[in-house]
């Protein structure tokens, strides 16, 4: 798993295997840094996986089509005025094998009404739904599998989440209510702790921060937060995350109710550092 910064604060992350062959980009606001990408180290793109409509997370979806007009475009089917291009239209629920890794869609409204999320556990691990598959054995009969099978075990789930969880925060509440978002993190915070949380956005050291300023005498979050700056000060990423983290660091993941998770979202959209 590898990730490419884009634009002033964004990841495009990209699913391969060591060495040259098929990967799958999950929400390329760009094109061209990831054709760079990934034609230098020898990848095919074989699909693409969006979380929302959002233009820094499509944009580059048609560009990246030209280049390689086979791959395939995983989409919310509810969300396809606005996400066009859509090969495989999906669903909170479905499974499917995506290089011989089982994937589960979860539907998690919030940022936006028809946002989706992807999980990928670990071989022999449960599914969010409590579903398991053997690797590169397809969940379902009707989709497909997506790819050959990569080679070697994976140690953790992936969560590939797109603007519904942040390192340290959430997205804002532009289409959906605090009671949507608040049941789509208890989604996410049932997972695995040692789940990779591969959000779309280095918010992290703000997130921090502001949750810092909430609560002054967490040790947890005092401690996470003078290491994210360590880290952006010497120019490296904060993501992935780990659900075990946010459960420990993050204020959203951990409100009790909608109502509590109100608060901290307006809170965050009025603070100013």
């Amino acid at each position: 798993m590898s990730l490419i910064p884009v634009l002033r604060d964004n990841y495009v992350f990209v699913l391969h295997g060591p060495g040259p062959g098929p990967a799958v980009v999950v929400d390329p606001a760009v094109a061209e840094p990831v054709i760079t990408w990934l034609e230098e180290r020898g990848l095919e793109l074989v699909a693409i996986l969006h979380t929302h409509h959002h233009s820094d997370h499509i944009g580059g979806t048609p560009e990246l089509l030209r280049r390689w007009p086979a791959a395939e475009v995983i989409a919310s089917g509810a969300d396809l005025e606005r996400i066009p291009l859509q090969t495989r239209s999906v669903a909170g629920g479905d499974r499917f094998t995506l290089l011989g890794r089982s994937v589960e869609v979860l539907a998690v409204p919030g940022h936006t009404r028809h946002h989706i999320a992807y999980y990928l556990p670990a071989w022999g691990q449960m599914g969010a739904a409590g579903s398991e598959g053997p690797p590169g054995e397809p969940l379902d009969s009707v989709s497909p599998p997506i790819g050959p099978e990569l080679a070697g075990p994976t140690p953790a789930g992936e969560l590939f989440c797109g603007d519904t969880l942040f390192a340290g925060g959430c997205g804002r509440l532009f289409e959906g209510t605090p009671a949507q978002m608040h049941a789509s993190l208890r989604q996410f915070a049932a997972l695995p702790e040692d789940t990779r949380v591969w959000c779309a956005h280095e918010y992290t050291a703000t997130n921090l921060a502001w949750a810092a300023s909430v609560e002054p005498a967490d040790p947890a979050i005092g401690t996470r937060l003078e290491a994210v700056r360590e880290a952006r000060a010497a120019g490296q990423p904060t993501i992935p995350s780990q659900i075990g983290l946010e459960l420990r660091t993050n204020l959203f993941l951990r409100a009790a109710d909608p109502a509590a998770l109100a608060v901290l979202r307006s809170s965050r959209n009025d603070w100013k550092g």
